[in-house]
């Protein structure tokens, strides 16, 4: 299963980015422990200056701006 977050600070692109790999997942069926988080030191903890960012398995794999669908479907693999 792998361990995702989406950093940010609860904006509109942070849900976005939240609600599209919890529906790229779902539609994938990869089982996936989702996960945001809002609190801006352990967001500048990751080196994240632009969010949302996301991070899977402890790597950041994008920051700043709504990945694309394909973005997400190449991570969930």
């Amino acid at each position: 299963m792998k361990q995702i977050k989406v950093l940010g600070p609860g904006c509109r692109n942070c849900n976005a980015t939240y609600e599209l790999i919890k529906s790229v997942a779902a539609a994938k069926g990869v089982a996936v422990a989702l996960e945001k988080v809002e609190d801006m030191a352990a967001i500048l903890g990751y080196g994240i200056l632009s969010t949302p960012g996301v991070v899977i398995d402890g790597q950041v794999v994008h920051a700043g701006g709504v990945p694309d669908r394909k973005k997400v479907e190449s991570w969930l693999g």
